[in-house]
């Protein structure tokens, strides 16, 4: 709520000013604000003036159509203001925003209106006859980026016949389209810039699935020759990428139709089941789960399962929803040997290896490649809860070493982790003096890392040995000399 300073009394009479301006200046304040407030990000001055110089539904656009940011700022009366260091607009103060979104009348279908300037100007002959360097079209272009990445955004909040109609017509002619290359770096964050004119693949279809447009995406599956089985530049299917954003509604859509493939994997071996599992979008693995022609069990190049990811992610529902399964292993290891509750107790998600524990089914110290058991990542991380857990059950060695011979303690010494290093020592089974294979006991590990109150901790134990030597013969531990002590390892 706006304060009982006046400020609601200033905004109003600033409001009026601009509304008592000529027409199209008036109209161009108010458009200008209205992309201030409902866009997806802070726009940069050259992004705002060329949003404002694109007509809706014309494909005659050009820079000079775009107002100067100077022009903008007068007609907006005072509203808006240029922030230097970074040449992005934004409203002069920060209760503005909600008097002015709360004026309805002012803003009418903003998001429709944003979406569809977007399309216009994705759609219009400068974007599409560009044919400099794909690296430099942001640069000549700057409303490319924010048009590319939001637009589908914009017009899921509001569709209309009109967005719909300019969505249809960019999706014509779409797959060697200027835009693909931004949009793919920034949803998948793993393509460079430079290689923008790579992605040749991706379709509208692929597109209105990642953004969850149903309406578009039942319109694209009734034009023949679309391919709804159709893979982009890396493997994945519409399908695919809507499972993993988590739209259960084109999920739905889709798996109606005969020819879809549910268990199509994309490059890396992850399937529509597993990306929809590592999200934690529980209501599409059941979607999912309900075709027989899907493999809930179905390893990727890593050899992990769906429940890996869920497991790892810490989603719980989804984790619970595939224990159900009889033919979902909870014991599935990937290729470093790593089971689904040892990767959850690395995470530190305690509820999930909660569910685990309540299988009788389950190996709770299973060793990975390194020889190293849930307890053993549970500890190194500092997640007491888990390590407390894991403690509880019979088959858990707490002392176990991994392939270095380093034990949980030693680990948890190491990384400073007090509370976990208390839980240990408070056990008879624990050698809290126990050498590595390199002959370092917990407590070097703790001196050699600066832990001094893990050191403390561990000297309170009757058993700790903390000035004999390890295999090569050096002091363990000082607590006089602990900076020679950690100079002398590093030498």
């Amino acid at each position: 709520m706006i304060d009982g300073s006046g400020l609601e009394d200033t905004y109003g009479a600033t409001l009026d000013r601009i509304e008592a301006q000529e027409v199209h200046k008036s109209r161009l304040g108010k458009t200008a604000l209205m992309w201030i407030c409902h866009s997806e990000r802070q726009l940069r001055t050259e992004e705002l003036c060329r949003a404002l110089g694109v007509e809706i539904g014309s494909t005659d656009y050009h820079a000079s159509h775009a107002p100067l940011i100077q022009t903008v700022l007068s007609y907006c009366q005072g509203f808006v203001v240029v922030d230097e260091g970074r040449s992005t607009v934004r409203l002069f103060h920060h209760t503005l925003r909600e008097y002015l979104v709360n004026h309805r009348r002012l803003f009418q279908s903003p998001h429709a209106t944003i979406a569809e300037t977007c399309l216009s100007y994705l759609n219009s002959q400068a974007v599409m006859s560009y044919s400099g360097p794909a690296s430099l079209c942001i640069v000549y272009e700057p409303f490319l980026e924010y048009s590319a990445l939001y637009w589908g955004t914009h017009i899921k909040n509001q569709l209309t016949d009109v967005g719909k109609a300019l969505a249809l017509k960019l999706f014509s002619r779409y797959e060697c389209h200027r835009s693909i290359g931004p949009l793919l770096q920034h949803m998948l964050n793993r393509f460079p810039t430079l290689y923008f004119a790579r992605f040749r693949k991706f379709t509208g279809l692929h597109f209105a699935s990642a953004f969850g447009l149903v309406e578009i995406v039942r319109a694209l599956t009734m034009i023949d020759g679309v391919d709804v089985n159709g893979e982009d530049e890396i493997g994945a299917t519409p399908l695919l990428w809507a499972a993993m954003k988590g739209h259960e509604a084109v999920v739905e859509l889709l798996l109606e139709r005969k020819e879809v493939d549910p268990d199509r994997p994309e490059d890396e071996g992850r399937t529509p089941i597993s990306w929809a599992a590592g999200n934690g979008h529980g209501a599409v693995v059941k979607l999912l789960l309900g075709r027989k022609d899907v493999n809930p069990d179905r390893p990727d190049s890593r050899d992990r399962a769906p429940i890996s990811w869920a497991a790892e992610n810490g989603h719980e529902a989804v984790v619970k929803v595939l224990l159900h399964r009889k033919d979902v292993d909870p014991n599935r290891a990937d290729c470093i040997h790593q089971t689904p509750i040892s990767l959850a107790s690395e995470s530190g998600h305690e509820a999930v290896v909660r569910l685990f524990l309540g299988r009788k089914d389950i190996d709770p110290d299973w060793p990975d490649s390194s020889g190293r058991a849930p307890i053993s990542w549970a500890a190194a991380n500092g997640d007491k809860a888990v390590v407390k857990l894991l403690l509880a059950r019979k088959k858990v060695n707490p002392d176990r070493p991994d392939d270095d011979g380093r034990t949980p303690i030693s680990w948890a010494a190491g990384n400073g982790h007090e509370a976990v290093v208390k839980l240990l020592l408070g056990r008879k089974d624990i050698d809290p003096h126990r050498p590595d294979s390199y002959g370092r006991q917990p407590i070097s590990w703790a001196s050699y890392n600066g832990n001094e109150a893990v050191v403390q901790l561990l000297l309170g134990r009757a058993d700790v040995n903390s000035d004999g030597p390890d295999r090569a013969g050096r002091a363990l531990f000082s607590i006089a000399g602990m900076n020679d002590y950690e100079e002398e390892l590093r030498i």
